[in-house]
């Protein structure tokens, strides 16, 4: 496929049909610039920086460009930023094209990174030296830092502004071998220290970096910057739409000067859309880097992270972090979104594929006196009541069984219908069973409930139509499985979370993972695979973690059946005045 010079355009056999229009603002001038001929094939990129994992704002930029390339007909590209070897690893490349994969997306064959480009991004340093467009200044970060100005005030030219172009070539040539120490010097570009654009003072284009590169080993003592990189690295590719977040907004003209004042083979366009923000939650790769080095979190794949990784490990399923972001939309202003909706399209999927089990979080055992010792009859239960096609399996029925402790009141709330002395209720797929005795520990405590069944009852069904006003959830407790269950709850309580990697720790909820360590399961559990999501009916919905061993089973809850923390919290807050007062 043959790019033609200097205007972004692809030679293709046929433009795509656009999609359908005024979706948002992005596709409306995708959709325009194909009409009218200016892009003959979209192409576009997802650009991230291997110096961490991908974040759920990451997954709003992976949707729309894979998107868009998608539906359009076009492609996306995969492209590493690899300008900065300090922070960047191996794992964290892995890790991204593993994430980008599990959403649901494929570059192909574009799979690229900036560190390809390294010598022809040098050759046009080179240029803008010969040109008098560039020069390499000696001046500190700090003097630099101070001599840029401010929004109401032009910045100092540096000293070693106007160069020679000679003495410029011989500095740069000397830096790109080494011979100068860490911010020593650097190559800045020549443009305009009285701009009112801060960006346009003159930016860097090179630093001195002695590290070592995860693709280019120690060939390389200096780096391009982030600006000087991008766009012409779009360029190289061909890239006609390039969509970044309004924090780059500033940064377009100079985008725009670097291909106009360089010999790019094609002229990519900027665009700008908001960022992703949600309530609860901190997107900065910065305080993510420090949860997980200040061992806040288990690592950058724990449940209570916002990375795809984590949400991974939680048991979202990928449809549903893609409906969110659809939900989300795409806009030009800044908002923050409420994390129920997250939590709205992640029950949407769960729901319609998570195949269901019974499960007891916190057991309370039940002594059944009348059914036969020794018994054990086969039940059966639906793995899903709205797909027939998900079939269904057989439950082990016994004289002792678990129920849920909160399934049971000595004296019961007015509007509490679960078990209670002298009450009947409906066990799941069994019998009417009806609680005759209270059996509590030398604490006071209920330790276990003697009771009677109707046999007449066998499948929950009334045998004279008489009602129950509960169904309750149990496990035969000779054959249930012992399993560590995990309750994750928001790893931050204030709604807008300091992104400040100074304080944020503060506000981390301490409450924010809940153990149990003696939960009880159906035995069919023991074969779940990692990841793979069931609904322990009336609990939520849970998986399989990987922390599992062949002698302790562990399931992680990824979303209850609705949001009852939010209501807990603040009950907790409004309680809390009544008791320090009575204390």
């Amino acid at each position: 496929m043959a790019m033609d010079d200097k205007t972004g355009n692809h030679s293709a056999e046929g433009a795509a049909a656009p999609a359908e229009p005024g979706l948002d603002f992005i596709r409306e001038i995708v959709t325009g610039d194909l009409s009218a001929g200016r892009v003959r094939e979209v192409v576009t990129r997802f650009p991230p920086e291997p110096n961490g994992y991908l974040h759920i704002g990451h997954a709003k930029a992976i949707c729309l460009n894979f998107g868009i390339a998608q539906e359009f007909g076009g492609r996306c590209h995969l492209r590493f930023d690899d300008t900065n070897p300090a922070k960047e690893e191996q794992e964290y490349i892995d890790a991204i094209e593993r994430d980008v994969r599990w959403l649901g997306f494929d570059w192909g064959q574009h799979l690229y990174f900036a560190s390809d480009y390294f010598d022809r991004l040098y050759d046009w340093a080179i240029d803008l030296i010969k040109a008098g467009k560039a020069y390499v200044d000696d001046q500190s970060q700090e003097e630099m830092r101070a001599n840029r100005g401010t929004l109401t005030e032009p910045g100092r030219p540096s000293p070693y502004r106007d160069r020679s172009v000679e003495e410029n070539l011989d500095l740069f040539a000397r830096m790109k071998a080494g011979e100068f120490p860490d911010g020593a010097r650097v190559l800045r570009a020549k443009i305009d220290m009285a701009s009112g654009n801060i960006n346009m003072r003159d930016p860097a284009l090179y630093r001195i970096k002695h590290a070592h590169h995860p693709r280019t080993g120690t060939a390389w003592k200096i780096y391009p910057s982030y600006d000087f990189a991008h766009g012409q690295s779009d360029a190289i590719e061909g890239i006609t739409h390039s969509i970044c977040t309004l924090e780059f907004e500033d940064h377009r003209p100079l985008y725009d000067w670097f291909i106009a004042n360089l010999s790019v083979p094609s002229t990519p366009h900027q665009y700008e859309m908001a960022r992703l923000n949600i309530t609860h939650t901190v997107l900065s790769k910065r305080v993510l880097t420090e949860l997980v080095r200040g061992g806040h979190v288990s690592g950058w794949d724990d449940p209570r992270m916002p990375t795809i990784a984590g949400f991974r490990r939680r048991g979202v399923p990928p449809e549903a972090i893609r409906d969110f972001i659809k939900r989300v939309g795409v806009s030009k202003a800044n908002s923050q979104v409420d994390a129920v909706m997250f939590d709205f399209s992640v029950r949407e999927a769960l729901n319609k594929n998570a195949q269901r089990r019974m499960a007891v979080l916190k057991p309370l055992k039940v002594v059944i006196e009348n059914y036969p010792e020794g018994q054990v009859e086969e039940l059966e239960a639906v793995n899903h009541p709205d797909d027939e096609a998900a079939g269904s399996r057989q439950i082990k029925f016994t004289r002792e069984l678990y129920i849920e402790h909160d399934d049971f009141m000595e004296v019961p709330e007015k509007k509490f219908f679960r078990m209670a002395p002298g009450r009947e209720v409906r066990l799941r797929y069994a019998y009417f069973i009806t609680c005759k005795e209270v059996i509590k520990n030398a604490a006071g405590e209920v330790v276990e409930l003697r009771c009677t069944y109707d046999p007449a009852s066998k499948g929950g069904n009334s045998p004279d139509g008489r009602k129950v006003k509960a169904t309750i959830h149990w496990v035969s407790a000779e054959h249930a499985i012992p399993a560590e269950v995990r309750i994750y709850n928001p790893l931050f309580l204030d709604p807008n979370p300091s992104s400040d990697a100074a304080t944020f720790a503060t506000g981390i909820n301490p409450q924010s993972l809940e153990v149990i360590a003696d939960a009880r399961l159906e035995p069919s559990l023991a074969e779940a695979k990692v990841e793979t999501p069931f609904q322990f009916e009336r609990q939520g919905y849970f998986c399989r973690d990987k922390d599992s061993t062949p002698d302790r089973l562990v399931f992680t809850r990824t979303i209850g059946l609705r949001d009852t923390y939010a209501k807990d919290v603040a009950k907790d807050t409004r309680e809390s005045p009544r008791q320090n007062a009575k204390a």
